[in-house]
């Protein structure tokens, strides 16, 4: 049917049709014939196809045409942050690296090229805001972050997942986790649980901070590695770890009470690490000196023994010279300090006796008081 016909086709008697006026110049305003298009068309794809007409030859030269550029359309590019996972018919058939790659287009093949360079975040026990604005704002998820010790108390523990889609086995990530976001926050909050769920309060809360970060990394890899999720978990980072909010002025309490008793066992230590050795060597000089006495108190002995023995023997040889001997001597020392006057009894039968007053005052000193008395009496 052709559109020039006078009925003026689907839009009635409009002489310009759903474009209004024709063209200028162009058959004096009648809209344009379809089937003249055509029939141009035609004859422009004959000059392009070599021997005219649409023979068989020409037709195996166009789907030749179609089918280089289907086949074109094949190649893509992996950039550096990525991995190209290459299926056919929706199956794996390989894995490549950075760079501009080829597989078979649609519908027989497809590319998937997951991001192996990024480093996602999961929280646990908290919600953190939009991080644009300067202060961050975090919603607490208790059902989440309440956890029970080995010791049956609870605990309130925020933390944070760090993990990348693993380069050596994307295929794992893109083929096995059908939410990856919920099965890596499932398996770190039943991890956590699990672990302090082994340790006490006291040791969760103080000390052992950085042995549960590490312990709750290689438990989520290898738990993860069995499911085979072909994802790569690089940190473990504990946020907050306090007493539920009910009770945590009470165990302030207690931590301040087990400060001070640390305090105080570290002075008593540091005042027994003084006391005991100035202690200790102040017995030890003591037994010294005790030891030396003993042996100066037996040498005293042995060497007194030993020349009573030997004047023993000596008066049993000689007992009157001996006899006489220890008298000249006993006199010797008893009269040595002391003044003597010496007479002879048959020589001195004519000396008149003198007592020597004068001197025996010189010689013993005169009492406080008495020259007073002697100066008055004169």
């Amino acid at each position: 049917m052709s559109w020039s016909n006078h009925s003026g086709g689907p839009w009635g008697q409009k002489p310009g049709g759903p474009w209004g006026s024709g063209p200028s110049g162009g058959g004096g305003g009648n809209p344009p014939d379809l089937e003249d298009f055509i029939r141009r068309g035609q004859d422009k794809l004959r000059n392009i196809i070599p021997g005219g007409g649409a023979s068989g030859r020409g037709i195996a030269l166009i789907a030749l045409g179609a089918v280089l550029l289907w086949l074109a359309t094949g190649f893509y590019t992996v950039r550096p942050d990525e991995v190209g996972i290459n299926m056919i018919f929706g199956r794996y058939v390989g894995t490549t690296g950075e760079g501009l790659r080829y597989n078979f287009p649609y519908p027989i093949g497809s590319v998937i090229k997951p991001q192996v360079t990024t480093v996602n975040t999961i929280e646990v026990g908290q919600r953190t805001g939009d991080t644009s604005r300067r202060v961050a704002t975090a919603r607490e998820v208790p059902e989440e972050s309440l956890m029970l010790t080995g010791d049956e108390n609870i605990v309130d523990i925020n933390f944070t997942v760090q993990w990348q889609v693993s380069p050596s086995r994307p295929q794992d990530y893109v083929f096995n986790l059908q939410n990856p976001d919920a099965a890596i926050k499932a398996a770190a909050e039943s991890t956590m649980r699990e672990i302090v769920g082994r340790r006490n309060i006291q040791s969760v809360l103080t000390t052992d901070r950085g042995a549960i970060e590490a312990e709750v990394r290689q438990s989520m890899q290898k738990l993860l590695d069995e499911y085979g999720a072909g994802v790569e978990i690089r940190q473990v980072q504990l946020q907050k770890v306090d007493p539920p909010q009910q009770v945590i002025d009470a165990f302030r309490d207690v931590q301040a009470a087990r400060q001070d008793q640390d305090r105080i066992r570290n002075e008593a230590e540091t005042y027994a690490s003084r006391v005991v050795p100035e202690a200790r060597g102040e017995a030890t000089r003591i037994i010294q000196a005790a030891e030396g006495y003993r042996e100066r108190a037996v040498a005293e002995a042995r060497g007194a023994a030993s020349r009573f023995t030997q004047v023993y023997e000596a008066y049993a040889a000689a007992p009157d010279v001996t006899r006489e001997r220890m008298f000249i001597e006993t006199m010797e020392r008893v009269l040595s300090g002391s003044d003597k006057v010496l007479i002879d009894s048959k020589e001195g039968q004519g000396v008149v006796p003198y007592l020597p007053l004068g001197e025996l005052q010189r010689s013993t000193p005169p009492v406080q008081g008495s020259t007073v008395r002697q100066g008055a009496t004169r």
